[in-house]
C-alpha cells in the first residue's frame, strides 16, 4: 500500500519509520537530527514555507508535508 503525503508526493507505506508532528522538533535531540538531515541534502520539503505540519521520517528521505501528523496516521491504518 501507498501513502499520499501531499502536493502528488506518494510513498509506500513499507518504508515508513516515523511520522512526527513538526512540533517535535523542540526536543534537542530531534531538532540535531533534523539539522544534520538537512546539511545533508536528506529533507525534500513538499508544501509551501511556512504551511509544514509534520515530518516523514523514510530510509532514505525526510519529507516536510503539509498535512496533520493525525490525518496522516489515519490513512496509513
Amino acid at each position: 500500500m501507498f501513502l499520499h503525503l501531499g502536493r502528488d508526493v506518494i510513498i509506500p507505506k513499507k518504508d515508513i519509520v516515523a511520522i512526527l508532528d513538526i512540533k517535535s522538533q523542540s526536543s534537542a535531540i530531534t531538532r540535531e537530527f533534523l539539522n544534520m538531515a538537512q546539511d545533508e541534502g536528506f529533507i525534500v520539503n513538499i508544501s509551501e514555507p511556512g504551511k509544514e505540519k509534520t515530518y516523514i521520517i523514510t530510509g532514505n528521505e525526510i519529507y516536510l508535508s503539509p498535512i496533520s501528523c493525525t490525518t496522516l496516521k489515519k490513512r496509513a491504518l
